[in-house]
């Protein structure tokens, strides 16, 4: 196949079909022209650094199954690789096609390394994270280029996508301060862009220097997920001025991509009652022209701490029936703790469940077969093919072998 293009996205406008497309038709039961037109109107993307070369790529876009990604990685509680990286076999293993390593302590480059070396799932990162811990100084005395460094150096080590929190300038952020909230800023890596602005009274340098953080994506093929540093923390701030400005200009920023063959998803809320969550995945798509939409959750209700999987996943199913593409899992420690093994399985499969209703919901090619087959083995009582065919084996198999 040919080799003379620089990204997918740029592949597909050159009517160039790339050995990822080909896999990704494959998988999604789809005419390999239907796909190459959605990449090229930025409606899918493939998120496929060039280095990350043990990559198994998937596509993420309303129109295909829905994705889900798990969140792990070093902290100052959990440094050790092995217990992070025992998450990550255990994502790929329950079918998790993204994983993003926010690791935020010890020798983050060699881990991240590490995970791409091995990993076959989609490697996603957020350098703003990073940048406090490798330069290990205080936050105003980091430097607008020191930040834009940061980005490359994930690109060079293999990351397919980056959130990267470019859509809260000096302009937002004045006007996030004289629209108060009950929560504040959630995000992490938009309060320390905001503290940052804050502290040195200069714009922020992903949204300043984009055009450079472009160069880089296109250089290595790298997806931009437009990070929602305004995203609701709580059911009282779902749909606010500050979300809905934010989104505003990342709408901006994603035909800025487009225009050098950027692939961009746009990230989402958040904490949200049920009744706005059809209406922000029409508003994401009509501001944000139709690029996927990554949400975490939405959660939607705020009283379930320990339970919080399950009020992501009733969130995570109601936005992918009525357009989000890609959920982040959500696990039952979220609120309360860093998750351990067990609840990053829990957190798993609740969004499988959420992602898997969403694409029986919509129609989309081969979802309900599994279903079915499932249906089929029930009508024979046929328990090794159930307990084949379930999302969880080895739970059905043991609450099986617990009846009398």
């Amino acid at each position: 196949m040919e080799k003379n293009y620089t990204t997918q996205m740029d592949a597909a406008r050159k009517g160039i079909l790339t050995p990822e497309m080909v896999a990704v038709a494959k998988k999604e039961y789809m005419d390999t022209d239907k796909l190459m037109k959605l990449i090229a109107e930025g409606k899918v993307i493939i998120p496929a650094n060039k280095v990350h070369t043990c990559l198994d790529p998937n596509g993420i876009g309303n129109a295909l199954t829905t994705k889900i990604n798990v969140n792990l990685g070093t902290s100052r509680d959990s440094e050790d690789w092995e217990v992070e990286y025992k998450k990550v076999e255990m994502a790929v293993e329950y079918g998790a096609e993204a994983i993003m390593d926010l690791s935020s302590c010890g020798d983050t480059r060699s881990f991240r390394r590490y995970i791409t070396s091995k990993c076959p799932a989609m490697l996603g990162t957020v350098p703003i994270y990073d940048a406090v811990v490798y330069y290990n100084k205080e936050l105003e005395k980091i430097t607008s280029e020191e930040w834009i460094d940061i980005v490359r150096m994930h690109a060079e080590d293999g990351v397919d996508f980056m959130t990267i929190h470019c859509g809260m300038n000096r302009a937002t952020a004045a006007r996030f301060k004289q629209n108060k909230r009950l929560m504040n800023i959630v995000s992490r890596g938009g309060s320390i862009m905001f503290a940052w602005m804050e502290m040195t009274g200069k714009e922020n340098p992903f949204y300043e220097h984009f055009d450079e953080i472009l160069d880089i994506c296109r250089e290595y093929d790298i997806t931009l997920s437009l990070g929602d540093a305004c995203r609701p923390g709580c059911l009282a701030d779902a749909t606010d001025t500050a979300q809905i400005e934010e989104l505003i200009t990342l709408g901006e920023l994603t035909k800025r991509a487009w225009e050098k063959d950027v692939q961009v998803m746009i990230e989402g809320p958040g904490h949200m009652p049920m009744n706005q969550i059809a209406a922000n995945m029409e508003i994401q798509k009509t501001l944000c022209h139709g690029a996927p939409f990554y949400v975490l959750g939405p959660l939607v209700t705020d009283v379930a701490p320990g339970y919080d999987h399950i009020t992501s996943a009733i969130g995570g199913a109601i936005a992918a029936y009525s357009g989000a593409a890609f959920l982040c899992y959500v696990t039952p420690a979220e609120h309360l703790r860093l998750p351990n093994a067990a609840d990053v399985k829990e957190g798993i499969i609740a969004a499988k469940i959420a992602a898997h209703a969403a694409d029986i919901a919509k129609g989309v090619p081969g979802a309900a077969d599994w279903d079915y087959k499932m249906s089929e083995a029930r009508k024979r009582l046929d328990w090794e093919e159930m307990f084949k065919l379930s999302m969880d084996p080895e739970k059905a198999r043991r609450y099986r072998a617990e009846a009398k």
